[in-house]
């Protein structure tokens, strides 16, 4: 299951006032991600069928109340079927039967990654086997220590436990918004039957599990619940936006104003994530909604403001993000490992800038371990308790690196159909590591410079600034001086960026090195290999010590690995073969070399009409990124359109 999408849905149904929109709107979510066969709800309510043929009254206890399907929403495999009927065979469980009816009572989840196995628990095997449900999850939907029914979800692929984690929070929030919608629909039932409207609706707001405010026309409080004065305290007799001074976070409260402001003269809703102040003291984060409430004619008679404490979700999304890069995926280093002089000093460097929080620019070839020094900085900072958030600026497309490192709004471009927090809005209190920063373009670069300069930054599509809390590394095997001197990279950026700098050595000046990290590769790979290695042919160590490693650590790491596979003694030996393989004629440009980079980047651009990117451009041929071709072209003064004449 995706988090992030299960997080957009809670918002979205959270903001609904109908009970059946919300259960339509989370299990038509539910099924439409990716493997979920088939999500039901089913809630708790009182015996209607018993004394009209209900399947399952023989195993009803006591016939007084069971578990209703209420929404359903799926698709089978040859799309025939219609899933979304809430009649049949389960449209009542009783308490205590079943595995709907033993969570709705005992209030525990369960999780069968296995359901194939679990034959106590299949009512239908056969429709297991032929829709090829592999797994089923199915979760309590508890609000305010009650259980108002049971979540169940079958998918056609093996559900993890971090599944059912991320799950168990969504039920949590859809139990909110039920009970939320429950009471906005019992008291438009109370308004149509007493007439009584101030009086019934203190008494059953005050039941919804989420902050309500009720506005008057004239923007003047009329009532808030009781769930608002437990997270404020008491409520001053003030006009409402006095209030949201007081308690609003000073960066959040200008745009919030505005936007109640914007909404009343529009009679529309309005949205956005604020930072509130509880009467503690503390901050903490929630979705706040503003919505009109309108007569028969559709004239506007009050305001209801929503506040649905999202904090939790918050703190998760940044500090997942960059866990779940993490996942399944093999880390270069896991520690540092090396005892030579040339590390020895880099690591000095490292211990005395890591608790400042300035700005550091780290170099080195390619496959030295950048990163690996970005992370041990920010584990010895004050930061080291928040996230440390990586962004490989080389990889990611340039039409994409303005919404990838600050984020979108809903609508700011085709295909943005929900706000994204972007990697600076995740790495907030903690640090965001800049990878191949000469790689980002000039217009990113400006927008990098404001947040160095004035730490703040807009998302696309924003209407206004957004503070940040960060500290920035970069990284680059670029020479930024000479992208500087070609025009390429900005010179005010160069000069905010490059506060500390630190030189990664390469392997070549670390030999010492070499003899701890072979047998660090060693264990690594052959506990994951199942293997013992209890000793390193000597032939083969001398032949590792006096490579040059032109790959660095990352080339190193790869042998080690795939001698490790071929390897069927307890004796750790290297194929010769490998270390002698001269590098192929597209090697990228030697930086010192101006005659020869001529020389090369000219038959290049001859033998492809002048044309630089693409899959048949010359920088492709010279094995390069097209952006460094173009800056040596400028640099060297080559006129490329000579070439397109050939």
């Amino acid at each position: 299951m995706e988090s992030e999408a299960l997080l957009s849905l809670a918002a979205q149904v959270g903001t609904e006032h109908r009970a059946g929109a919300v259960l339509e709107g989370i299990v038509r979510g539910l099924a439409a991600q990716a493997d979920t066969a088939l999500a039901r709800i089913w809630l708790l309510a009182p015996g209607d069928l018993c004394s009209q043929g209900c399947l399952q009254r023989a195993e009803c206890p006591d016939q007084k109340a069971c578990f209703h399907l209420v929404a359903s929403a799926g698709t089978s495999l040859d799309r025939a079927e219609d899933w979304s009927s809430t009649l049949g065979h389960f449209q009542r469980i009783p308490r205590g039967h079943r595995g709907i009816g033993v969570i709705g009572v005992s209030g525990d989840s369960i999780l069968l990654p296995h359901l194939a196995l679990e034959g106590s628990w299949i009512a239908r095997p056969e429709w297991v086997k032929k829709e090829d449900i592999r797994s089923f999850v199915g979760h309590p939907l508890i609000s305010r220590g009650r259980v108002l029914g049971v979540l169940g979800i079958f998918s056609r692929k093996r559900l993890a436990e971090q599944d059912s984690v991320w799950l168990r929070l969504f039920a949590n929030q859809a139990a909110s918004a039920i009970a939320s919608a429950q009471a906005f629909e019992a008291l438009e039932r109370a308004q149509a039957a007493q007439g009584q409207h101030a009086q019934v609706l203190q008494q059953v707001i005050d039941l919804a599990p989420l902050q309500m405010f009720i506005w008057e026309a004239d923007a003047n409080l009329s009532y808030g619940n009781r769930a608002a004065h437990e997270y404020f305290g008491p409520v001053p007799l003030q006009p409402p936006t006095e209030f949201l001074d007081l308690v609003t976070h000073p960066e959040d409260a200008r745009a919030l104003k505005d936007g109640i402001r914007m909404a009343m003269a529009r009679g529309e809703g309005f949205e956005m994530d604020t930072r509130l102040r509880r009467h503690d003291g503390e901050y903490r984060w929630f979705l706040y909604r503003f919505d009109p409430l309108r007569d028969e004619q559709g004239r506007v008679i009050r305001w209801c403001g929503t506040g649905v404490d999202i904090d939790d979700q918050k703190r998760t999304q940044r500090e997942n993000l960059a866990l779940r890069e993490e996942i399944d995926k093999a880390s270069m280093f896991e520690e540092v490992v090396g005892t030579s002089p040339a590390l020895r000093a880099v690591l000095r460097r490292v211990s005395k800038v890591a608790p400042s929080d300035c700005t550091v620019l780290i170099t080195g070839e390619t496959g030295t371990g950048k990163e690996l020094i970005a992370r041990a900085i920010h584990k010895h900072s004050r930061r080291a308790s928040q996230a440390f958030v990586s962004v490989n600026c080389a990889v990611i497309p340039r039409d994409l690196i303005a919404s990838e490192l600050f984020g979108h709004e809903k609508g700011a471009f085709t295909g943005a159909i929900q706000r994204r927090l972007g990697r600076f809005e995740l790495a907030e209190g903690g640090t965001i590591f800049l990878d191949e920063i000469g790689e980002l373009t000039p217009e990113i670069q400006v927008a990098l410079l404001r947040v160095l300069q004035e730490r703040e930054f807009d998302r696309v599509g924003g209407s206004g600034p957004i503070r940040a809390d960060v500290r920035v590394i970069a990284a680059t095997h670029r020479d930024l001086p000479a992208a500087v001197a070609a025009g390429t990279f900005r010179s005010d950026l160069y000069y905010r960026i490059n506060v500390f700098p630190l030189e990664v050595p390469p392997l070549r000046h670390r030999k010492e090195d070499i003899h701890l990290l072979v047998e660090y590769f060693i264990g690594r790979y052959a506990g994951k290999a199942g293997k013992k290695i209890a000793s390193i042919e000597k032939k083969s160590l001398a032949y590792l010590e006096s490579y040059s490693w032109p790959g660095n650590i990352r080339e190193l790491q790869n042998v080690i690995e795939r001698s490790v596979i071929l390897c069927d003694s307890d004796r750790f030996a290297v194929d010769e073969s490998w270390l002698s393989v001269k590098p192929s004629a597209s090697r990228p440009l030697p930086d010192d070399l101006s005659a020869q980079e001529r020389e090369r980047i000219e038959a290049a651009l001859a033998q492809t009409r002048g044309r630089v990117s693409g899959p048949f451009g010359a920088a492709v041929r010279l094995g390069i990124p097209a952006s460094t071709l173009d800056s040596k072209i400028k640099s060297l003064r080559i006129d490329k359109r000579h070439f397109q004449t050939l």
